[in-house]
């Protein structure tokens, strides 16, 4: 069955809150609609009568169209659409005004090529994140700030439409027995749906959007996120195949800087990358991207996140690449990162350095192994080089506020050193003023880099910056 005809069947299905479209038993049966004369923009009074309008146009545009076209041509589609929509009004003699016609056919359009309502917030390049909480709530993040969106879905079942729209081609299910799913959209922005009954505020959507172009090292300089000498500390790590965890909040940024330190790696080298859902962007050419998979409909066929990183190992990797480490994964990967594998990369949720390191030993712990914890620890100060942690200031700007090194052991403690750190100066019209700046210390795995060919200026590190440092 062709995508269009899917659209035509549930497009044409009675809400299940007991109001039917109107025109939904005329277009079952495939008598004619009606004609209806309209002659000025709808008002708040008349968003019942626009609303029964545009099913009814969407309804009888769907069954006009060819079901077998190639939906992948979009703009031959869109054309067709714009032939059929066109005399769909003239046919029924429905007179609107310019920009009315033009909001119903975008609409239209976004319905069947698109995602509903929330399509042009997709396309709005300034939107990092837009939230749908139930049919008439949607709200977007702009530069850091949560702001409500002026849009809304007809109905419940409306949202779960587009939700199966989301999750049907990637292969993924969403019903009362599995009522959470995590996906993409076609462009990698992630997408996270809960419907009910666990969600009680109806059928929700979470879609972490990343832009068109992926962000480069020079913007998040530019917008303040990080140094220029942290850049280039940074770079020298990657280039001598340090293990580095990213660290942060929910939001604050990990995934983007992730993207941006990966893009220091060679382009000779094999990078195999591990996610739950495929987001990161990487330009280099010799990529293998593997992505998780949920137990289908009988509870089968499950593949997680630590299966997929004992399997990396047998591809011949450089570099191994986790979006994310959750949970007993971690043990896995602090074992790939200690048997040769080194420049591997994972990011973490964690409120610190200190506490990036206690999750992961919570986390290690969590395989059932039953280890004792100084082995545990001494893994994970000898698999992590670098701990670099991302936070959402409170005016929504993302910066890097620490760059921590895991020094080693003593006695029973693993030893963190901060090389940078971030300093706040003040605020100055709601923005944080302040700048990562070297603590003074070098690392203890320096010689690793300069075994590499890299040769750091101590004025990276704050060793004999002089009055440059204020």
């Amino acid at each position: 069955m062709s995508i269009l005809k899917r659209l035509q069947g549930t497009e044409q299905q009675p809400e299940h809150n007991g109001g039917a479209s109107p025109s939904a038993p005329d277009a079952q049966r495939g008598s004619s609609l009606q004609a209806r004369r309209i002659s000025a923009p709808p008002t708040s009074s008349g968003q019942e009568t626009y609303r029964d309008l545009k099913t009814r146009v969407q309804n009888k545009l769907l069954s006009s169209l060819d079901p077998a076209m190639d939906i992948t041509r979009v703009a031959d589609i869109r054309r067709a659409i714009q032939e059929e929509f066109e005399q769909i009004l003239n046919d029924e003699n429905i007179v609107l005004s310019r920009p009315e016609r033009a909001r119903l056919f975008e609409q239209i359009a976004a319905e069947i090529l698109g995602f509903g309502p929330i399509q042009p917030l997709l396309e709005d390049e300034s939107i990092t994140e837009i939230m749908v909480n139930g049919a008439k709530n949607i709200y977007v993040e702009r530069k850091g700030k949560i702001q409500r969106a002026p849009l809304t879905f007809e109905s419940n079942d409306h949202v779960m439409r587009i939700i199966e729209r989301i999750v049907a081609p990637l292969g993924r299910r969403i019903d009362e027995s599995s009522p959470y799913v995590d996906a993409r959209l076609p462009d990698g922005s992630r997408v996270n749906a809960v419907i009910p009954p666990i969600s009680l505020v109806g059928p929700t959507i979470t879609i972490r959007k990343f832009s068109k172009n992926p962000i480069t090292i020079e913007q998040i300089v530019q917008y303040g996120s990080i140094s220029e000498e942290a850049v280039e500390f940074l770079k020298a790590c990657v280039h001598a195949r340090c293990n580095i965890v990213i660290s942060g909040g929910t939001g604050s940024g990990k995934t983007t800087l992730l993207n941006v330190l990966s893009s220091f790696i060679p382009a000779d080298e094999r990078i195999i990358t591990i996610e739950n859902a495929a987001e990161l962007q990487l330009r280099q050419e010799h990529v293998v991207t593997l992505e998780s998979r949920p137990a289908n409909i009988e509870g089968r066929g499950e593949v997680t996140i630590r299966q997929l990183v004992i399997n990396a190992l047998r591809m011949r990797p450089d570099r191994i690449i986790v979006g994310e480490i959750r949970d007993e994964a971690a043990l896995d990967m602090l074992q790939a990162m200690n048997t040769g594998h080194e420049g591997s990369m994972t990011t973490a949720h964690s409120n610190s350095p200190r506490d990036t390191v206690a999750r992961l030993e919570v986390m290690t712990l969590m395989a059932g192994m039953d280890l004792p914890v100084r082995a545990i620890r001494e893994q994970i100060s000898s698999a992590i080089d670098l701990v670099v942690h991302q936070s959402r200031m409170r005016d929504g700007t993302r910066k890097v506020t620490y760059i921590t090194e895991v020094s080693g052991m003593e006695g029973e403690v693993i030893t963190m050193t901060d090389v940078f750190a971030f300093e706040q100066q003040g605020i100055e019209n709601g923005k944080i003023i302040g700048r990562l700046r070297p603590t003074g210390l070098r690392p203890r795995f320096m010689e690793k880099i300069e075994s590499a060919g890299i040769h750091l200026p101590p004025s990276i590190f704050g060793i004999g910056m002089g009055d440059r440092r204020r």
